[in-house]
């Protein structure tokens, strides 16, 4: 059911606002080509929304005068904590909270209501699908206004949002997105997502290793040579409902560790992600014995993209086992099996990922708060933060990865 009985005007274009995938129109997805985005697909989608309770989910669709679907929006409210950050994000969250509360429009003890648009577990730009034939900038107006619609034609969100918030936009696309800053968002930067490009001629990990220099190759295979003990193997779909227990212990003590976590994720889900998208979906557990001391999990996105979601860590054995490194070369190690171009490892333990060869990708996200004062008192304080920065590392003898 979408919110709106009928659609709202825009500069000539219509919106549509839906609580559930299932009631988006088939033609939406046929109209924008999107699915061959999985970020966009319906089964990855009600996935996340299925298991996901402590998200509130919506969907904004924009058509045109002729009734064709030009650009589609993911949505998800969510609520702030103080320790949902342990980084400069952090500040900024519990900056806004205080100044809510000193306004008297936030009352103690409240959660910040944030909604966002956006991939609240995946880094990277995966809220916002526009069609490629359409003015992306004046679609980008257009949007903003629409979660403005949104908001205020539901009163239960009109009463709990505090925060907007627009995320995880790549340096190349910000000369769009930056139309945001003409309806009050400001725009800062995060930690970067760390890309690694794969070397169209790797056919197989051997090559990989052979490509750097000869002290990360040591590096690499010392690591390699600590986790024989380990047994690594695909998690069957058949077994995830007794394993998803020790999974979720090992999440746990990697997300409490992550500098920036808008909110837990139920590995429940995972399930669901398999039937859903089969190959497309990675698992791995990494057992000593019979006790699962890790596990990893990825998405081959666009059929040429290598996303790496969730990892899960036994840390008193980390050390010894090096399971953390293993992981990240076994992902690279996929990535040349499935003949990919990319992988994405997200924003987390930048220095360590640099080691295996990826570089750092720019990240903006906009923020505006829906009270005129605390936004205007926000911009002076998002001017000054800045990333942290770490020690990069390269690993290759050459710098010309192809």
């Amino acid at each position: 059911m979408s919110f709106f009985s009928c659609n709202q005007d825009l500069s000539a274009s219509h919106v549509n606002y839906y609580e559930k995938v299932d009631a988006i129109p088939n033609k939406v997805y046929e109209d924008l080509k999107c699915k061959n985005n999985l970020y966009f697909h319906p089964s990855y989608l009600i996935a996340l929304e299925t298991h996901n309770p402590q998200i509130k989910f919506a969907y904004i669709v924009l058509s045109n005068e002729l009734g064709n679907y030009i650009g589609f929006f993911v949505i998800q409210v969510i609520d702030f904590y103080s320790d949902s950050f342990q980084d400069d994000t952090q500040t900024i969250f519990e900056y806004l909270k205080c100044i809510a509360r000193n306004l008297r429009i936030l009352p103690q003890g409240k959660p910040l209501k944030v909604l966002t648009c956006g991939n609240t577990f995946v880094t990277g730009e995966h809220g916002v699908f526009i069609r490629s034939d359409q003015d992306k900038k004046n679609i980008v107006k257009q949007f903003s206004k629409a979660i403005a619609g949104l908001v205020n034609s539901k009163k239960e969100l009109n009463e709990e949002i505090d925060v907007y918030m627009i995320k995880d936009f790549t340096k190349e696309s910000t000369f769009i997105t930056d139309e945001l800053k003409s309806d009050g968002f400001y725009d800062f930067k995060v930690a970067p997502n760390m890309v690694m490009k794969i070397n169209k001629e790797w056919n197989d990990f051997e090559d990989y290793l052979l490509a750097m220099k000869t002290k990360f190759r040591v590096k690499a295979k010392k690591a390699l040579l600590k986790s024989e003990r380990l047994h690594i193997a695909d998690i069957q779909l058949k077994d995830l409902d007794s394993i998803i227990p020790q999974m979720t212990e090992l999440y746990k003590k990697v997300s409490n560790k992550a500098s920036f976590n808008l909110g837990a994720f139920n590995l429940i889900t995972y399930k669901t992600l398999k039937e859903n998208l089969g190959e497309y979906y990675i698992l791995k557990g990494y057992w000593l014995g019979t006790k699962l001391v890790g596990f990893m999990s990825g998405v081959i996105n666009q059929k040429d993209i290598l996303d790496a979601h969730f990892v899960g860590i036994d840390y008193d054995l980390n050390r010894e086992l090096a399971i953390y490194q293993r992981m990240l070369y076994d992902y690279v190690d996929i990535a040349i099996q499935r003949k990919v171009k990319q992988i994405n490892f997200g924003r987390t333990a930048s220095e360590i990922k640099s080691s295996v060869g990826a570089t750092p990708e720019e990240m903006t996200i906009y923020l505006k708060h829906r009270k005129h004062l605390p936004n205007k008192i926000l911009s002076l304080f998002l001017k000054k933060i800045k990333p942290t920065g770490f020690n990069q590392k390269y690993p290759f003898k050459s710098v010309l990865v192809k």
